[in-house]
Protein backbone atom coordinates (compact mmCIF):
# COMPACT_ATOMS: atom_id res chain seq x y z
CA UNK A 1 0.00 0.00 0.00
CA UNK A 2 1.40 3.69 -0.67
CA UNK A 3 1.70 6.40 1.89
CA UNK A 4 -0.98 8.59 0.13
CA UNK A 5 -3.35 5.18 0.04
CA UNK A 6 -2.59 4.66 3.71
CA UNK A 7 -3.54 8.33 4.06
CA UNK A 8 -6.84 7.43 2.52
CA UNK A 9 -7.36 4.17 4.07
CA UNK A 10 -6.73 5.61 7.81
CA UNK A 11 -8.98 8.74 7.13
CA UNK A 12 -11.67 7.64 5.69
CA UNK A 13 -11.78 4.59 8.95
CA UNK A 14 -11.59 7.38 11.25
CA UNK A 15 -14.31 9.48 9.61
CA UNK A 16 -16.60 6.45 9.22
CA UNK A 17 -15.84 5.89 12.72
CA UNK A 18 -16.43 9.46 14.40
CA UNK A 19 -19.78 9.66 12.07
CA UNK A 20 -21.42 6.39 13.61
CA UNK A 21 -20.90 7.30 17.20
CA UNK A 22 -22.56 10.45 19.30
CA UNK A 23 -20.47 12.57 21.43
CA UNK A 24 -20.46 12.84 25.20
CA UNK A 25 -17.54 14.96 25.84
CA UNK A 26 -18.65 17.32 28.39
CA UNK A 27 -16.56 20.23 26.22
CA UNK A 28 -18.66 19.63 23.24
CA UNK A 29 -20.41 22.63 21.69
CA UNK A 30 -23.29 21.65 23.36
CA UNK A 31 -22.09 22.64 26.37
CA UNK A 32 -21.76 26.19 27.83
CA UNK A 33 -18.97 28.01 27.40
CA UNK A 34 -18.58 29.79 30.91
CA UNK A 35 -15.55 32.05 29.70
CA UNK A 36 -17.41 33.38 26.71
CA UNK A 37 -20.85 33.68 28.93
CA UNK A 38 -19.23 35.97 31.03
CA UNK A 39 -18.00 38.19 28.22
CA UNK A 40 -21.56 38.74 27.20
CA UNK A 41 -22.91 39.48 29.91
CA UNK A 42 -25.86 37.95 29.34
CA UNK A 43 -28.52 38.80 26.44
CA UNK A 44 -31.20 41.48 26.73
CA UNK A 45 -35.15 40.33 26.38
CA UNK A 46 -35.81 39.53 23.10
CA UNK A 47 -32.01 39.19 21.92
CA UNK A 48 -30.90 35.98 20.35
CA UNK A 49 -29.31 34.04 22.22
CA UNK A 50 -25.24 33.58 21.20
CA UNK A 51 -24.62 31.21 18.38
CA UNK A 52 -22.69 27.88 19.92
CA UNK A 53 -19.62 27.38 17.69
CA UNK A 54 -16.60 24.50 18.26
CA UNK A 55 -13.06 24.52 17.68
CA UNK A 56 -10.18 22.32 17.59
CA UNK A 57 -6.76 23.51 18.52
CA UNK A 58 -4.11 21.82 15.77
CA UNK A 59 -2.11 20.99 19.46
CA UNK A 60 -2.05 21.68 22.75
CA UNK A 61 -2.61 25.79 23.86
CA UNK A 62 0.38 27.69 23.18
CA UNK A 63 1.67 31.47 21.74
CA UNK A 64 0.23 30.36 18.34
CA UNK A 65 -3.43 30.12 19.69
CA UNK A 66 -3.27 33.87 21.89
CA UNK A 67 -5.42 35.63 19.27
CA UNK A 68 -8.26 32.71 20.24
CA UNK A 69 -7.99 33.77 23.92
CA UNK A 70 -7.88 36.92 23.83
CA UNK A 71 -10.63 37.45 21.41
CA UNK A 72 -12.41 34.96 24.20
CA UNK A 73 -11.47 36.88 27.13
CA UNK A 74 -11.49 40.58 25.71
CA UNK A 75 -15.25 39.60 24.50
CA UNK A 76 -15.13 39.61 21.04
CA UNK A 77 -16.41 36.75 20.35
CA UNK A 78 -19.18 37.72 22.51
CA UNK A 79 -19.88 41.20 20.57
CA UNK A 80 -20.44 39.02 17.54
CA UNK A 81 -23.32 36.75 19.17
CA UNK A 82 -20.86 33.91 19.73
CA UNK A 83 -20.12 31.49 22.01
CA UNK A 84 -17.13 29.44 21.76
CA UNK A 85 -15.87 26.19 22.88
CA UNK A 86 -11.82 25.96 22.22
CA UNK A 87 -10.85 22.43 22.25
CA UNK A 88 -7.67 20.49 22.55
CA UNK A 89 -7.15 17.31 20.51
CA UNK A 90 -6.88 13.99 21.84
CA UNK A 91 -4.87 13.29 19.23
CA UNK A 92 -2.57 15.78 16.44
CA UNK A 93 -4.68 14.38 13.59
CA UNK A 94 -8.37 14.67 15.09
CA UNK A 95 -9.46 18.10 14.30
CA UNK A 96 -9.43 18.28 10.40
CA UNK A 97 -11.42 14.55 10.54
CA UNK A 98 -13.55 15.88 13.28
CA UNK A 99 -14.42 18.56 11.15
CA UNK A 100 -15.33 16.59 7.79
CA UNK A 101 -17.37 14.41 10.27
CA UNK A 102 -19.48 17.22 11.90
CA UNK A 103 -18.45 16.95 15.21
CA UNK A 104 -16.49 20.18 15.27
CA UNK A 105 -17.55 23.10 13.56
CA UNK A 106 -13.98 24.93 12.95
CA UNK A 107 -10.38 23.36 13.24
CA UNK A 108 -6.82 24.68 12.91
CA UNK A 109 -4.69 22.71 10.41
CA UNK A 110 -2.31 23.06 7.74
CA UNK A 111 -2.64 24.55 4.33
CA UNK A 112 -0.89 21.27 2.17
CA UNK A 113 -3.37 18.88 4.56
CA UNK A 114 -6.28 20.57 3.65
CA UNK A 115 -5.40 20.05 -0.27
CA UNK A 116 -4.47 16.22 0.44
CA UNK A 117 -8.20 15.68 1.84
CA UNK A 118 -9.08 17.67 -0.74
CA UNK A 119 -7.72 14.73 -3.21
CA UNK A 120 -8.70 12.08 -1.25
CA UNK A 121 -12.73 13.39 -1.32
CA UNK A 122 -12.70 14.42 2.04
CA UNK A 123 -14.92 17.88 2.14
CA UNK A 124 -12.72 20.28 4.15
CA UNK A 125 -12.04 23.75 2.89
CA UNK A 126 -9.77 26.72 4.85
CA UNK A 127 -11.56 30.16 5.72
CA UNK A 128 -8.53 32.17 6.84
CA UNK A 129 -4.79 31.53 6.86
CA UNK A 130 -3.67 32.18 10.50
CA UNK A 131 0.24 31.64 9.99
CA UNK A 132 0.99 33.10 6.72
CA UNK A 133 4.90 31.54 6.21
CA UNK A 134 6.34 28.21 7.40
CA UNK A 135 7.12 27.61 10.72
CA UNK A 136 8.90 24.46 9.81
CA UNK A 137 12.19 24.35 9.01
CA UNK A 138 15.02 22.30 7.78
CA UNK A 139 17.49 22.56 11.29
CA UNK A 140 21.30 21.78 11.49
CA UNK A 141 23.50 22.20 14.17
CA UNK A 142 24.67 25.59 14.34
CA UNK A 143 28.41 24.85 15.01
CA UNK A 144 28.60 21.91 12.33
CA UNK A 145 29.72 22.46 8.82
CA UNK A 146 26.24 22.18 7.02
CA UNK A 147 25.49 25.73 5.67
CA UNK A 148 22.61 25.14 3.29
CA UNK A 149 20.84 22.13 2.05
CA UNK A 150 23.30 20.93 -0.70
CA UNK A 151 25.62 20.44 2.06
CA UNK A 152 23.44 17.51 3.51
CA UNK A 153 24.90 14.66 0.82
CA UNK A 154 25.94 11.46 2.47
CA UNK A 155 23.94 12.97 5.88
CA UNK A 156 20.87 11.76 7.48
CA UNK A 157 17.97 13.99 7.65
CA UNK A 158 15.70 13.01 10.14
CA UNK A 159 12.05 13.69 9.81
CA UNK A 160 9.10 13.06 11.79
CA UNK A 161 6.55 10.48 10.26
CA UNK A 162 5.04 12.76 7.40
CA UNK A 163 6.14 12.47 3.73
CA UNK A 164 5.14 15.82 2.69
CA UNK A 165 8.18 16.72 5.28
CA UNK A 166 10.46 14.59 3.77
CA UNK A 167 9.25 15.93 0.26
CA UNK A 168 10.17 19.72 1.76
CA UNK A 169 13.61 18.30 2.67
CA UNK A 170 14.37 16.79 -0.46
CA UNK A 171 13.08 19.62 -2.98
CA UNK A 172 15.41 21.74 -0.69
CA UNK A 173 18.64 19.39 -1.18
CA UNK A 174 17.45 19.66 -5.19
CA UNK A 175 16.97 23.21 -5.46
CA UNK A 176 20.57 24.21 -3.83
CA UNK A 177 22.32 22.03 -6.31
CA UNK A 178 22.75 18.69 -4.05
CA UNK A 179 21.63 15.46 -4.95
CA UNK A 180 18.51 14.28 -2.64
CA UNK A 181 19.45 10.69 -3.06
CA UNK A 182 22.55 10.94 -1.42
CA UNK A 183 21.04 11.79 1.61
CA UNK A 184 19.47 9.34 4.37
CA UNK A 185 16.19 9.99 4.68
CA UNK A 186 14.97 8.72 8.56
CA UNK A 187 12.07 8.87 10.19
CA UNK A 188 12.83 9.78 13.82
CA UNK A 189 9.19 10.09 14.71
CA UNK A 190 8.46 12.44 17.68
CA UNK A 191 11.95 12.62 18.45
CA UNK A 192 13.26 15.39 16.73
CA UNK A 193 14.95 17.41 19.39
CA UNK A 194 16.81 14.12 20.96
CA UNK A 195 18.04 12.87 17.25
CA UNK A 196 19.89 15.92 16.51
CA UNK A 197 20.89 16.47 20.00
CA UNK A 198 22.38 13.11 19.95
CA UNK A 199 23.74 13.52 16.90
CA UNK A 200 21.81 10.76 15.49
CA UNK A 201 21.06 12.55 12.31
CA UNK A 202 22.95 15.63 11.18
CA UNK A 203 20.13 17.93 10.26
CA UNK A 204 15.89 17.67 11.23
CA UNK A 205 12.49 18.61 8.99
CA UNK A 206 8.96 18.78 11.20
CA UNK A 207 10.40 21.20 13.82
CA UNK A 208 8.92 24.63 14.62
CA UNK A 209 11.15 27.54 14.77
CA UNK A 210 8.87 28.81 17.19
CA UNK A 211 8.94 25.41 19.31
CA UNK A 212 11.71 22.80 18.54
CA UNK A 213 14.34 25.40 17.78
CA UNK A 214 13.56 27.67 20.74
CA UNK A 215 13.77 24.48 22.90
CA UNK A 216 17.23 23.28 21.86
CA UNK A 217 18.76 26.57 22.18
CA UNK A 218 17.70 26.39 25.52
CA UNK A 219 19.38 22.81 26.51
CA UNK A 220 22.15 24.20 24.77
CA UNK A 221 22.03 22.71 21.47
CA UNK A 222 22.01 25.24 19.24
CA UNK A 223 20.69 25.01 15.73
CA UNK A 224 20.65 26.78 12.10
CA UNK A 225 17.13 26.88 10.63
CA UNK A 226 17.10 26.83 6.69
CA UNK A 227 13.37 28.27 5.18
CA UNK A 228 12.03 25.91 2.98
CA UNK A 229 10.98 28.75 1.05
CA UNK A 230 14.12 30.08 -0.01
CA UNK A 231 14.83 26.84 -1.74
CA UNK A 232 11.93 25.73 -3.51
CA UNK A 233 9.22 25.29 -1.75
CA UNK A 234 6.35 27.17 -1.74
CA UNK A 235 6.06 29.99 0.84
CA UNK A 236 2.40 27.75 2.15
CA UNK A 237 0.22 28.90 4.85
CA UNK A 238 1.72 26.79 8.08
CA UNK A 239 -1.67 27.23 9.70
CA UNK A 240 -4.95 27.61 8.34
CA UNK A 241 -8.73 27.33 9.72
CA UNK A 242 -10.81 25.05 8.09
CA UNK A 243 -14.92 24.31 8.46
CA UNK A 244 -16.50 21.35 5.95
CA UNK A 245 -18.28 22.37 2.70
CA UNK A 246 -21.88 21.26 4.57
CA UNK A 247 -20.59 23.47 7.40
CA UNK A 248 -19.87 26.79 5.06
CA UNK A 249 -23.41 26.02 4.02
CA UNK A 250 -25.37 26.07 6.82
CA UNK A 251 -23.00 28.60 8.54
CA UNK A 252 -21.23 30.66 6.48
CA UNK A 253 -22.08 33.79 8.08
CA UNK A 254 -21.26 32.51 11.72
CA UNK A 255 -18.39 31.60 10.52
CA UNK A 256 -17.33 35.36 9.11
CA UNK A 257 -18.16 36.58 12.33
CA UNK A 258 -15.79 34.40 13.83
CA UNK A 259 -13.32 35.54 11.86
CA UNK A 260 -13.96 39.10 12.37
CA UNK A 261 -13.55 38.35 15.97
CA UNK A 262 -10.40 36.68 15.63
CA UNK A 263 -9.10 39.55 13.71
CA UNK A 264 -9.56 41.78 16.78
CA UNK A 265 -8.21 39.09 19.03
CA UNK A 266 -5.11 39.80 16.86
CA UNK A 267 -4.67 43.14 17.42
CA UNK A 268 -5.30 43.00 20.78
CA UNK A 269 -2.26 40.56 21.04
CA UNK A 270 -0.05 42.43 18.80
CA UNK A 271 -0.90 45.75 21.09
CA UNK A 272 -0.95 44.03 24.49
CA UNK A 273 2.00 40.88 24.10
CA UNK A 274 2.34 40.82 27.66
CA UNK A 275 -1.47 40.94 28.47
CA UNK A 276 -2.09 37.76 25.41
CA UNK A 277 0.89 36.02 27.46
CA UNK A 278 -0.66 36.08 30.53
CA UNK A 279 -3.76 35.08 29.72
CA UNK A 280 -2.54 32.43 27.44
CA UNK A 281 -0.67 30.97 30.39
CA UNK A 282 -4.44 31.26 32.42
CA UNK A 283 -5.39 28.83 29.62
CA UNK A 284 -2.76 26.21 30.06
CA UNK A 285 -3.25 22.53 29.79
CA UNK A 286 -2.03 21.34 33.06
CA UNK A 287 -1.16 17.92 30.83
CA UNK A 288 0.58 20.13 28.62
CA UNK A 289 2.49 22.91 30.64
CA UNK A 290 3.89 25.47 29.03
CA UNK A 291 7.44 27.84 29.99
CA UNK A 292 6.79 31.27 30.09
CA UNK A 293 10.15 31.99 28.36
CA UNK A 294 9.84 29.88 25.31
CA UNK A 295 6.07 30.95 24.80
CA UNK A 296 7.01 35.20 24.99
CA UNK A 297 10.10 34.12 22.47
CA UNK A 298 7.32 31.85 20.19
CA UNK A 299 4.96 35.25 20.47
CA UNK A 300 7.84 37.84 19.02
CA UNK A 301 8.18 34.79 15.98
CA UNK A 302 4.92 34.57 15.16
CA UNK A 303 3.22 37.67 15.19
CA UNK A 304 4.81 38.84 11.71
CA UNK A 305 4.60 35.60 10.22
CA UNK A 306 1.06 36.39 11.19
CA UNK A 307 0.37 39.31 9.34
CA UNK A 308 0.48 41.35 6.37
CA UNK A 309 0.41 44.89 6.37
CA UNK A 310 -1.22 45.08 2.64
CA UNK A 311 -4.38 42.00 3.55
CA UNK A 312 -6.69 41.91 6.48
CA UNK A 313 -6.28 39.11 8.59
CA UNK A 314 -6.99 35.90 7.98
CA UNK A 315 -7.09 37.08 4.02
CA UNK A 316 -6.39 34.16 1.43
CA UNK A 317 -4.03 34.49 -2.23
CA UNK A 318 -5.19 32.33 -4.61
CA UNK A 319 -1.34 32.44 -5.86
CA UNK A 320 -0.64 30.49 -2.92
CA UNK A 321 -2.85 28.00 -3.38
CA UNK A 322 -2.16 27.41 -6.84
CA UNK A 323 1.53 26.86 -6.00
CA UNK A 324 0.88 24.76 -3.11
CA UNK A 325 -1.87 22.55 -5.24
CA UNK A 326 1.11 22.22 -8.15
CA UNK A 327 3.93 21.92 -5.71
CA UNK A 328 2.07 18.37 -4.26
CA UNK A 329 1.49 17.33 -7.66
CA UNK A 330 4.87 17.63 -8.45
CA UNK A 331 5.86 15.41 -5.13
CA UNK A 332 3.06 12.81 -5.98
CA UNK A 333 1.67 14.01 -2.59
CA UNK A 334 -1.94 15.04 -4.61
CA UNK A 335 -3.89 13.89 -7.49
CA UNK A 336 -3.49 16.55 -10.24
CA UNK A 337 -6.98 16.62 -10.86
CA UNK A 338 -7.72 18.39 -7.53
CA UNK A 339 -9.02 22.29 -8.01
CA UNK A 340 -7.18 24.17 -5.74
CA UNK A 341 -10.01 26.86 -5.60
CA UNK A 342 -12.43 24.32 -4.16
CA UNK A 343 -9.94 23.74 -1.04
CA UNK A 344 -10.18 27.63 0.37
CA UNK A 345 -12.97 30.62 1.05
CA UNK A 346 -12.75 33.93 2.32
CA UNK A 347 -15.44 33.78 4.38
CA UNK A 348 -15.34 37.80 5.44
CA UNK A 349 -15.44 38.86 1.78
Amino acid sequence: MTKKSLFAAVLAASLFALGGCGSSNPNSSDAPNSAANAGSGGNAAGEAPPQKVSLMLDWYPNAVHSFLYAAQDQGYFAKEGLDVDIQMPADTNDALKLVAAGKIDLALTYQPQVLMARGENIPVKSIAAIVRHPLNHLMVPADGGIRSPKDLAGKTVGFSSIPLYEAMARTMIKQDGGDPDKASMVDVGYDLIPSIATGKVDAIIGGFINHEQLLLDKEGHPVTSLDPAAYGVPDYYELVLAASDDGLKAKQDVFAKFVAAAAEGQRYVADHPDEALAALLAHEDKSSPLDADIEKQSLQILLPLMTDKDQPFGSQDPASWDRVKTWLSDNKLLSSDVNAGDAYMNVTD
